[in-house]
């Protein structure tokens, strides 16, 4: 065998040792060649954007259709065998496989998760063995655990272009983990999936499983969906549930109760109205398998909600929270209630794998904002009344203090930076409360003219004061084929659970008070669109708020940070505070394109021909990192 492998490469070295070997164990048609894990982290240049190459494994050796058990990397014969172990370990981590292997086509490393233990094996396990030692590392005791482990994922949803709808490997791993979860018996799960991930994805597929098998006891489960807004609601309900269950699915919006349905959705005020004949009372505590509790880091997570009793009603049922932001405060803590985290996808994580948005963040810096604002001595406001005389800082701004001025500086620099960038860039500008969005939306509508009068709602208010009208905005703003409106000014409406893919530019002109609001905002932006060729997006900061990238909660840095500090006369000096978004490779003030191949001389030294092959012109040195060669990895 060792004389066989000498000298053979990672092609024929698969081919003619580790295939042979594998079939030999039995796997035969159960192996996935190159496996690809995630699709690449996304390399943002200042006008161009690359992919790294995506995570593959060599070989993923599957149980069943849709379940992969174990990983193998494979080098060529002339490499140790230990060369791919921790490529292996990283594969098989991210696809929350307990066994990984290592191997160049004579050596095998067989490497346990579970026991931290790498060793030396003479030949691979069959896949009833492997199977059985996955069920115990994993937890999976009973026949019912298993089954739901072998049930495939439910492929009824489509694509845009048509095409099947396949969930990604981290949703793959929350599915398994909660219904492993959720027929071991835990009546409490939290799943943590960073926004833009699928939460929702996520939650159709648990339930798909659950229905496949007939969970509790046989039977098609009863499912309760339950959220806080609207949108939260009709968006799963209408875009997942409903498209594939049709008229099994029912919202809740009061009238009479329904009990036929299989699968309900609900807002908590519609269940909730505060009188002993509440509408979720109507349903027994028992009527519901499993309750699906959507951005459960608001609504009930205080004990002292008046929402909390809708969850202590339907106490019996299996209760799974959906959030990416889990709260811990001493009157609302996320974990206390949903005691059981089985899984946590964060914003970096998201990044690293190229299914999120990197961005950006500029920093602005205005003079009143540095400096303070003081009154001048009986200074009297616009309505008459003098100005307690006393030194105002940007905590004061809009709250106790309106200054006009302010709002109007932000608007014309804001104005600005879109015309050197793209006019037409879907902007979300979050404001203090509803009347400072509306000073915000005049400033911006009048400092853009030109544009309402082509596009009568390029720049809009979109609050909860704005009732239907303002809801009709958000749905021309959400979607990715409409040219207006472009810049929707807000208050706390768009913070949260609100899928706007196209939005390009997040404006922060008030202050955020925790981490989580801070993830919830920007995750309004993190979303690709390739349909619109957006593949990154700006945070533009006036107050500050980013500081909370240096809260040890926070995860998923920005690429690039400036600071746009202004001067006196009111122009503004731009300053790289963070610059790490440059793509490995040559030197930033060159990019060498492959050379041609050169004849090896008897004797003498070789010298190199003059370089005809280095581009030095900044705007072409992107374009090569975008769309060349320098976008794949090497395989040895």
């Amino acid at each position: 065998m060792a004389g066989l492998g000498q000298g053979l490469d990672e092609d024929e070295t698969c081919q003619q040792l580790v295939l042979p070997a594998l079939a030999a164990a039995g796997w035969g048609g159960r192996i996935r060649h190159e496996y690809q894990i995630n699709d690449g982290k996304l390399l943002a240049g200042k006008r161009w954007h690359r992919r790294e190459a995506p995570l593959r494994a060599d070989y993923a050796l599957e149980y069943a259709e849709d379940l992969v058990i174990a990983v193998v990397e494979a080098k060529r014969t002339r490499k140790d065998a230990d060369e791919g172990i921790e490529q292996a370990k990283q594969y098989a981590r991210r696809l929350d496989v307990p066994f990984a292997y290592a191997t160049n086509g004579t050596t095998i490393y067989e490497i346990d998760a579970t026991t931290g233990r790498i060793d030396q094996v003479d030949e691979y396990p069959s896949p009833d063995e492997l199977w059985q030692r996955y069920r115990d590392r994993q937890g999976i005791d009973t026949d019912l655990q298993a089954e739901l482990e072998k049930t495939p994922f439910d492929h009824q949803l489509r694509n845009t272009n048509n095409t099947p709808k396949r969930p990604r490997y981290y949703q793959r791993v929350a599915v398994n983990r909660a219904v492993r979860a959720i027929a071991r018996g835990d009546k409490r799960l939290l799943l943590t999936l960073a926004t833009g991930t699928g939460k929702t994805f996520v939650a159709y597929l648990i339930v798909a499983k659950l229905r496949e098998v007939g969970w509790p006891s046989g039977r098609k489960p009863k499912i309760l969906y339950l959220a806080d807004r609207n949108v939260l609601v009709d968006q799963p309900k209408d875009d997942y549930f409903a498209r594939v269950y049709g008229d099994l699915v029912h919202k809740i919006s009061g009238g009479e109760v329904k009990l036929g349905r299989q699968i309900y959705f609900a807002l908590y005020q519609s269940l909730e109205n505060g009188d002993e004949q509440a509408l979720f009372k109507q349903f027994p505590p028992d009527f519901f398998d499993l309750v699906i509790v959507d951005e459960c880091h608001r609504g009930s997570a205080r004990e002292s909600s008046g929402w909390r009793s809708i969850l202590e009603h339907y106490a019996p049922a299996t209760q799974l929270g959906l959030t990416a932001t889990p709260v811990r405060k001493a009157d609302a803590d996320t974990h206390a209630y949903f005691t059981n985290e089985i899984y946590e996808y964060s914003l970096k994580d998201g990044i690293e794998d190229g299914y999120l948005a990197p961005y950006r963040v500029r920093k602005v810096r205005l003079n009143i904002d540095m400096t303070g604002w003081r009154p001048e001595s009986g200074q009297r406001d616009l309505h008459g009344t003098e100005i307690p005389d006393r030194l105002y800082t940007p905590r004061d701004y809009e709250k106790q203090l309106k200054i006009l001025d302010r709002t109007d500086e932000a608007a014309r620099y804001l104005t600005e930076y879109l015309h050197r960038t793209d006019r037409m860039g879907k902007t979300i500008v979050f404001c203090e409360d509803t009347d400072h969005a509306g000073r915000m939306m005049r400033a911006l509508n009048n400092l853009n003219t030109d544009k309402v009068r082509q596009y009568w709602n390029y720049v809009c208010r979109i609050t909860s004061s704005d009732g239907k009208h303002g809801q009709a905005l958000l749905d021309a703003f959400k979607r990715i084929d409409t040219d207006e409106p472009v810049i929707a000014v807000t208050s706390r409406l768009l913070s949260t659970g609100v899928d706007m893919p196209s939005v390009r530019n997040i404006v922060l002109f008030r202050r955020i008070s925790s981490v989580p609001e801070f993830k919830q905002i920007i995750g309004r932006g993190t979303r690709l669109c390739p349909d619109v060729h957006k593949q990154s997006f700006d945070i533009i900061d006036f107050v500050e708020a980013t500081v909370k990238f240096n809260d040890p909660d926070f995860d998923g840095p920005p690429v690039r940070v400036i600071v746009d500090q202004e001067d006196e006369s009111g122009l503004f000096e731009e300053v790289v505070e963070q610059e790490v978004e440059a793509p490995e490779g040559p030197a930033d003030d060159e990019v060498a394109e492959p050379g041609s191949e050169y004849v090896e001389q008897d004797e003498g030294a070789w010298e190199a021909p003059e370089r005809r092959d280095v581009v030095t012109d900044p705007e072409e040195i992107e374009r090569v990192r975008a769309h060349g060669k320098g976008s794949s990895q090497m395989r040895v």
